[in-house]
C-alpha cells in the first residue's frame, strides 16, 4: 500500500455487538448510531476502539469502548478482534471496521517490517465477521486525530505561534512514523510519509563514528534504525563497542531506565545521543515541510523520558538549520501520548471515506 493510500474491501457476512460506554470520548450509547471497530497495530500494541460518529462538539467520533493488547502476548491480529468483541461488544450488530498499521498491502495479505505475525484481510474479514474494512497508514491515522488536539492535551517542548500551515506528526516508537496534516477549506488532509526510511545523517564527529558502526554491511543506514525504540539499542550497542565497553543492556526499557537512574554513563550517552538526533530529524523535516502549524510528537519512548528529552540537545539541535532558525523559532512542539488517538483518527478516516462513498 503506497504511503497515505486507503484500500477499502467490501464484503458481506453475519455479524454482531456492543458494551458500557468508556474512555475520554464516551457519552451515553445511542443505538440507533451505526458503531464501528477501529484498530490501531503495531510492532509492540494493538489498540482496538469500539465507536460511533458524534453530532456535534469538538471530537467527531465518541469512543465507547477501548483497550490496548501487548501483541507478543496474542497469537494474531484476529484472535486480537475476536478478544475485544466477545467482551466489549456484546449484542449489536457490527460490520465495519478501520484498520491502520505500518505497511503495504500485497494481494490479500498485509505486510508489514514491525508487526508479529502475517495478516490476511479475508480471514480477518471472516473471523470478525465484518462487511467493510478499510487498510490505512498508522501515522496517517494519527495524524488525522492531531487536528482535533488543543495545546492543553500536550505538553509543550518548545513554544510557538501555530499557524495555518502543515503539521508534522513524528513518532519513534517500535519503527518512525511520521506524517503531515494538510489544512484545507473542506478540512484537514492527512499525508503519510515514508520518512523514518530516509538516509541517517549525523551532526558531529560522535555520531559519525556511530554511523560507521550502524552502516556496517549496509548500502544506507535508514534513520529508524537509530530513532526508534530498536534504535535506542542500535546507538548503544554501536557506543560500546566504539569505546570498548561491555554491553550491559538489551531491551529499550533497560537503556532508558538505567540513563534515567543516573548511574550509566553508557546509556546516559545512547540516550542523549538518541535525544539530540531526533531534534536534528524533527528539525530537518519541519523545514522540508514548512511546518509552521507545529509538531506533535508522539510513540511509546517518549512520555516516559520526557524531562530527559527536555534537558537533552534536542532543541538545540532542532534550532540548528542556519538560516532556518528564524522560520522554526515560530514553529511550536508538543509532546502527546499516543494512547487512543490511533484508533479516533482511523475512524474519522473511515467515516470521511464512507460520506464521500455515498
Amino acid at each position: 500500500m503506497a504511503a497515505g493510500s486507503l484500500r477499502i474491501c467490501t464484503y458481506t457476512t453475519p455479524m454482531k455487538l456492543a458494551e458500557e460506554p468508556t474512555g475520554p470520548h464516551a457519552r451515553g450509547r445511542d443505538d440507533s448510531r451505526r458503531l464501528l471497530l477501529a484498530a490501531d497495530v503495531g510492532g509492540t500494541h494493538a489498540r482496538i476502539g469500539l465507536l460511533a460518529a458524534r453530532r456535534s462538539g469538538r471530537w467527531p467520533v465518541d469512543l465507547l469502548a477501548y483497550r490496548s493488547y501487548g501483541c507478543a502476548a496474542w497469537p494474531g491480529l484476529a484472535e486480537i478482534l475476536g478478544d475485544f468483541i466477545a467482551n466489549h461488544c456484546d449484542g449489536h450488530a457490527i460490520a465495519e471496521c478501520a484498520l491502520a498499521a505500518a505497511g503495504y498491502l500485497r494481494g490479500d495479505e498485509l505486510v508489514a517490517e514491525n508487526l508479529r505475525w502475517p495478516v490476511r484481510l479475508s480471514a480477518l474479514r471472516t473471523q470478525a465477521n465484518l462487511q467493510r474494512l478499510d487498510v490505512l497508514n498508522d501515522f496517517e491515522a494519527l495524524a488525522c486525530a492531531t487536528q482535533f488536539l488543543s495545546a492543553n492535551d500536550a505538553f509543550t517542548l518548545i513554544e510557538g505561534r501555530a499557524e495555518s500551515a502543515p503539521t508534522l506528526v513524528v513518532g519513534p516508537g517500535t519503527g518512525l512514523g511520521c506524517a503531515l496534516l494538510l489544512p484545507g477549506s473542506d478540512g484537514a488532509m492527512v499525508m503519510a510519509t515514508e520518512a523514518g526510511h530516509v538516509a541517517l545523517a549525523p551532526g558531529d564527529e560522535r555520531e559519525c563514528d556511530v554511523l560507521r558502526v550502524l552502516a556496517r554491511g549496509r548500502d544506507y543506514v535508514p534513520t529508524g534504525h537509530a530513532l526508534s525504540g530498536p534504535g535506542i539499542v542500535n546507538l548503544y550497542r554501536a557506543l560500546a563497542e566504539i569505546d570498548g565497553l561491555p554491553v550491559m543492556h538489551a531491551q529499550p526499557a533497560q537503556i532508558s531506565a538505567a540513563a534515567l537512574r543516573g548511574d550509566d554513563a553508557l546509556a546516559a550517552e545512547a540516550l542523549r545521543l538518541f535525544c539530540a538526533m531526533l531534534g536534528a530529524f524533527v528539525g530537518d523535516l519541519a523545514v522540508l515541510c514548512k511546518a509552521g502549524g507545529g509538531v506533535w510528537l508522539a510513540g511509546g519512548i517518549l512520555p516516559s523520558i520526557r524531562d530527559f528529552l527536555v534537558a537533552s540537545e534536542f532543541r538545540a539541535r532542532f534550532f540548528n538549520k542556519g538560516v532556518m532558525r528564524e522560520f522554526l523559532s515560530g514553529v511550536p512542539v508538543r509532546l502527546i501520548e499516543h494512547g487512543q488517538l490511533g484508533v479516533i483518527g482511523a475512524a474519522c478516516l473511515h467515516l470521511r471515506a464512507r460520506r464521500e462513498a455515498a
